[in-house]
């Protein structure tokens, strides 16, 4: 067993047994830990922002190319402070309101391209390919019965019953096969980090594994 002379690698190391402490029990160790990676994330998210949102966003067209119309989107933004004021707290549904309603007309388009159109395409299209001998039809009509039956399971302007409940009973069904498909590959995902994080133990910092 040779350790490691880096001392980044056993400060990686050090961080990376303090959370696996947690296995055992919630501990100081595995606070103080916590605590730094919140911390630490916090203060490279908010040095993120400002490089990419605030400079380009609002110095540079103010201060540099003075355009001053900016600074209306910027007192609109420095609203959200309000939020830890108790006497002017309401004043933060102005930007929240502002966010919401330009980000559903900005975005409704190209999300409804690429989540709905995009994926009708791709269902058609292995639907119609000669190649895959049947299979792609099969599947595409599966994915349009999945579909339907799910949307009729979320349709409340009507009591379920007749031919409603039996489609509404149906998209139960595919509404937990993709739970548990989504719920699968999040596990996986992390169990993934977890044979990442012992792999660094073991070949990083204590040589066991070349």
């Amino acid at each position: 067993m040779i350790f490691s002379t880096n001392p980044w690698v056993w400060i990686a190391a050090i961080l990376t047994l303090c959370i696996f402490s947690f296995l055992y029990k919630e501990n100081a160790f595995y606070r103080f830990a916590e605590h730094l990676f919140v911390g630490v994330s916090a203060g490279y998210g908010v040095a993120i922002y400002w490089n990419n949102a605030i400079v380009p966003n609002l110095y540079v067209p103010v201060f540099h190319q003075h355009n001053y119309w900016f600074i209306i989107p910027g007192l609109i933004g420095m609203m959200f402070f309000f939020r830890f004021s108790a006497k002017t707290g309401w004043l933060i549904l102005i930007p929240l309101a502002v966010l919401l309603g330009t980000g559903s007309g900005v975005y409704l388009a190209p999300t409804f391209q690429a989540d709905v159109l995009k994926q009708m395409q791709s269902a058609i299209a292995d639907a119609t390919n000669l190649e895959l001998g049947g299979w792609g039809l099969v599947w595409g009509l599966v994915a349009f019965v999945g579909v339907l039956t799910t949307l009729s399971y979320f349709f409340f302007s009507r009591e379920q019953k007749g031919a409603l409940k039996i489609s509404a009973n149906i998209g139960i069904w595919f509404i937990m096969i993709g739970f548990g498909a989504s719920f699968g590959n999040t596990v996986m995902a992390r169990v993934s980090l977890l044979i990442g994080r012992v792999q660094f133990l073991l070949t990083d910092w204590i040589h066991i594994i070349k």
